[in-house]
């Protein structure tokens, strides 16, 4: 069965939710514990010995090519128009190449497991996509209500029992048969969903969610009680 060798990184996001620590800076190099928010995502995809890296770029752009000068990410270029979630996956798959894929938020740390290494060993062959997820109480940062309820075999629904970590593995074909343009993963999810397809597995480990300044205390807090992974 194959298993993903390439990486999505979402990094193109406005970071309207951290408010004037973006004015000037993309929100994926707002530091956390000493190192940016893309450092720690980057650490995790080294330590899973991700073959291939895509970082797509659109919020001040420039800062984020030339933080990563010289390494061996590629970007995907959103400056024209921003894709949102679904469409800059799309967008990206032909650098990608590879399926499945995973994807990683740039707007999270976390202790314990490393969070490709779970979803790598996880992957099964009948799911189309796999979501890494937090049982609502341990989702340190998340405000909101949960995401998905999961079965005994793993398979995933809308519910409110866990919340999405914003790391999966994907299947593309569903991504390369819409419509050029901008749209998000989550109508995607939901033909998964509907097709049976869509399967989680839960996190080992701590997990924030830094998408407002005050989660960047709680993030630290975090961290320096536990293991980075």
């Amino acid at each position: 069965m194959p298993e993903p060798d390439a990486l999505m990184l979402f990094a193109a996001g406005l970071g309207t939710r951290m408010r004037d620590l973006t004015r000037d800076r993309p929100k994926p190099l707002i530091a956390v514990g000493g190192r940016t928010l893309l450092d720690h995502a980057l650490d995790i995809a080294a330590a899973a010995a991700v073959g291939r890296i895509v970082v797509n770029v659109h919020y001040l752009a420039d800062q984020i090519r030339a933080h990563l000068a010289g390494g061996a990410a590629i970007f995907s270029d959103e400056t024209a128009a921003l894709l949102e979630t679904g469409g800059g996956l799309a967008r990206a798959l032909p650098l990608l190449a590879s399926d499945p894929v995973f994807t990683l938020n740039t707007d999270a740390v976390w202790t314990g497991a490393n969070p490709l290494a779970e979803l790598r060993a996880a992957w099964r062959p009948e799911a189309e996509g796999l979501l890494l997820l937090v049982p609502r109480d341990r989702a340190t940062g998340h405000g909101g209500a949960g995401d998905f309820d999961m079965d005994g075999t793993g398979r995933l629904r809308r519910g409110t029992d866990y919340v999405y970590t914003g790391a999966q593995i994907l299947r593309t074909a569903r991504f390369a048969a819409r419509p050029a343009g901008a749209f998000s993963i989550n109508p995607v999810w939901d033909e998964m969903i509907a097709a049976g397809g869509l399967y989680g597995t839960a996190h080992d480990g701590g997990w924030c969610d830094v998408g407002r300044p005050e989660s960047i205390a709680l993030a630290e807090a975090m961290l320096h009680s536990g293991r980075d992974v």
